[in-house]
């Protein structure tokens, strides 16, 4: 899925393959989504979505080849 985010994405839960909540959509900017991690959100989940093991950043884009839905509620990850 090739997504395109919007304003309307922002606050919306992001999830992985099990429906786990790991994050909220902080903000969008041109385009793409940023997201919050969940605090408790393991090193080794973080590499698996290419948001690096950096802790000074706040939030991280979600790379829309890893997006396997997108609803009203929630943005769906493929990834576990």
């Amino acid at each position: 899925m090739c997504a395109t985010f919007t304003e309307e994405d922002e606050g919306k839960d992001v999830v992985n393959a099990n429906g786990d909540q790991i994050g909220i959509v902080s903000e969008v900017d041109a385009g793409t989504a940023y997201v919050n991690p969940d605090p408790g959100m393991t090193d080794t989940l973080k590499s698996q979505l290419g948001w690096g093991d950096a802790d000074d950043e706040e939030s991280y884009p979600i790379d829309d080849n890893n997006v396997k839905a997108v609803t009203d509620r929630e943005i769906r990850l493929k990834r576990t």
